[in-house]
């Protein structure tokens, strides 16, 4: 493309982002302005008025992408900081009685460092000292070699291993990963036929669907066990290990449906695979720490809560054995997806605003949810994330929803036994963003696997829409019934 022709479209993209940004501004400062009782809410304070508008921004910001997602979690903090808390302007400031419940300002720069971030961090720390020490090649070579050379079983390995891989290690490094062991695969394979499609498609679904499996696996993960657990909230005492205890045979059987939906639809016409894994694993005490501390890590994880120490705790182990042992260096922490970090800091923060503001309260007394319909409540918000988690960033949409269906599961009371409680709503989100692969800008491990040029979009878009609506349906099925068997709550 000339270079002129780029400036162009350059300039209409960034006119285009400054447009939405002012749009956005405009409501926002139209929301905050508005007069009181527009919002039906009885008891609504200044301050409560204020956070509405903050997460009308919130939405607007993440919807329209004018500004990067996780510079709109740092505005949000920002704006919760200087607007609605006790460190705020004193113009802005007021008698309680007056304005409202001002929120706490170390509360707010402490979703930054909330013990969930940690569960994160950790996450990431051994995804890097994984790939550092040669472990991650280690595992997919004595993992895959089971599967034989049948093309259909090796199809089978590569999707359960990306799958329980991205159970403990980012999707996107699974999948990036992944994609590589594959590369000499399909220069033995016919290049005109599916099986090239099958195996580059296996890879996106087992990244995206894998993560369920974990409460670390993906952000909205995150969210939901954050939510649930909260001891200001509802303080179910939900462990690591429950959460794979429910959620992995889910994740096992939508892989296995999965497979066998990509070989009917991309059949391979060679039967067999030589299928040979490169690379280096480091033969020296640093491998050994790593493999050990990541034994040691998901142990602690599944049964920590025998043991009292909580996922979170546990989480410190890796980081600690690895900083003290010289595994992970300071250049290596330049490897943490940070961004990721901030998006799911600022979630956070939306949720504290609403809780920490009395606004979710003063919604449930307000808003007659217990009238709503369990069953379309459980529909309609999963269907919404779905679509919503198509086109922009699954944390992102998790981050919006998550906070709402709270106040609503809240004041929904009793009524929502007859899906099996709060848990179902919440956790049904996770499900829900998990399921959205339709497309290459769904996900990245979608992005990175249409960037191989070996798949198009409708091929992604059939396989997409198909798995990830079934996922959902079972999904929702599946957590119905464990919640009506009381098995989630702690």
């Amino acid at each position: 493309m000339p270079e002129n022709i780029k400036n162009v479209l350059s300039g209409e993209f960034h006119i285009k982002k400054f447009v939405l940004f002012t749009i956005t501004l405009l409501i926002t400062v139209l929301v905050w302005n508005l007069p009181i009782d527009t919002f039906g809410i009885e008891g609504l304070t200044v301050v409560q008025q204020r956070v509405i508008a903050i997460f009308v921004m919130a939405v607007l910001l993440w919807l329209t992408e004018a500004i990067p997602a996780w510079a709109t979690s740092v505005t949000i903090i920002f704006v919760l900081l200087f607007c609605v808390s006790d460190s705020s302007f004193k113009f802005l400031q007021g008698s309680e009685g007056e304005y409202g419940q001002l929120l706490d300002s170390v509360g707010i720069m402490a979703c930054f460092a909330d013990p969930t971030i940690i569960l994160f961090l950790g996450g990431f720390v051994l995804a890097i000292a994984a790939t550092k020490s040669g472990l991650d090649v280690l595992m997919a070579k004595t993992m895959i070699k089971p599967f034989g050379k049948k093309s259909e079983n090796v199809l089978l390995g590569f999707i359960l291993i990306t799958g329980i891989f991205s159970m403990f290690i980012s999707n996107t490094a699974t999948a990036a990963m992944m994609l590589t062991f594959l590369t000499p695969v399909f220069k033995a394979l016919p290049a005109n036929g599916k099986g090239r499609i099958a195996l580059t498609m296996a890879i996106p679904i087992g990244a995206n669907l894998g993560g369920m499996g974990t409460p670390i696996g993906t952000p909205p993960n995150a969210f939901a066990f954050k939510v649930l657990n909260d001891p200001a909230g509802l303080d179910m005492g939900i462990s690591f290990g429950q959460w794979m205890m429910f959620m992995c045979p889910l994740v096992i059987l939508l892989l296995v449906l999965a497979w066998f939906i990509i070989l009917k639809i991309f059949p391979f016409t060679k039967k067999t695979i030589e299928l040979q894994i490169e690379g280096d694993v480091k033969h020296n005490w640093r491998t050994v720490v790593v493999a050990v501390t990541f034994f040691v890590t998901i142990l602690l994880w599944i049964f920590g809560k025998q043991l009292g120490v909580n996922a979170n705790t546990t989480a410190m182990l890796p980081i600690a054995v690895f900083a003290f042992t010289g595994v992970i260096t300071a250049k290596d922490l330049q490897m943490i997806d940070w961004a990721v970090i901030w998006m799911v800091a600022g979630g956070f923060a939306l949720g504290l605003a609403m809780n920490g503001t009395g606004l979710a309260e003063n919604a449930v007394k307000s808003i007659p949810f217990g009238q709503l319909n369990p069953i379309v409540i459980l529909v309609i918000s999963g269907l919404v994330c779905f679509a919503l988690s198509n086109f922009i960033s699954n944390t992102a949409t998790a981050a919006l929803l998550i906070p709402i269906l709270t106040v609503v599961c809240q004041g929904m009371g009793d009524s929502l036994g007859i899906i099996g409680g709060t848990p179902t709503v919440l956790i049904g989100i996770a499900v829900a963003a998990s399921c959205a692969m339709s497309l290459p800008i769904s996900t990245p491990p979608n992005a990175i696997a249409y960037s191989t040029g070996l798949i198009q979009q409708k091929d992604m878009a059939k396989i997409g829409v198909i798995v990830g609506l079934l996922g959902l349906a079972i999904g929702y099925a599946m957590l119905i019934c464990i919640g009506k068997m009381d098995m989630i709550a702690g």
